[in-house]
């Protein structure tokens, strides 16, 4: 699959908060409370990111969307990824590979030291990719979030 990637664009938040909505409400069981978690998160990036330490990307296949992935600040020395998700069909294209150099590339390039996510011990597939590409779980507690049990897990990289 032939894809591009491009810098977030306010008509991309509807896609995004629909998709990690709907996605996660039918494979993990997550209530409604996470679609307005998703729009929040967005709509505060939208609003008043710095683009010379912050920034968002699309994967997109011509005027297809298959997912995206955003550098925030979390401090001065510490960058956090956000929102890394793939629709089904992209997963296994190099899609998320390419989301991920991306992201790894503009927190060096900004000035980070580091970078941090946060998520949950069932996207095993996810923690593989960043097991690979040199992060470390360095947390991992039971919570209960979006009305169903999870383990919360924080991933780092240092540059």
């Amino acid at each position: 699959m032939d894809f591009i990637l491009r810098p977030i664009a306010a008509d991309d938040a509807a896609w995004l908060v629909a998709q990690h909505a709907d996605h996660y409400a039918r494979v993990e069981g997550f209530d409604d409370t996470f679609g307005p978690l998703v729009a929040e998160i967005i709509a505060d990036f939208l609003s008043g990111h710095d683009p010379a330490r912050e920034a968002g990307w699309i994967a997109c296949a011509g005027d297809e969307r298959l997912g995206s992935i955003f550098c925030v600040r979390l401090t001065d020395k510490t960058a956090k990824l956000r929102l890394f998700y793939l629709v089904p069909k992209a997963r296994g294209t190099g899609a998320a590979q390419a989301l991920l150099d991306t992201c790894l590339g503009f927190a060096r390039a900004a000035g980070y030291a580091g970078l941090t996510l946060w998520t949950h011990e069932s996207h095993v597939a996810a923690g593989r990719i960043y097991k690979r590409n040199g992060f470390t779980r360095t947390d991992a507690k039971p919570v209960h979030s979006f009305g169903v049990d999870l383990v919360e897990e924080t991933w780092s990289i240092t540059f």
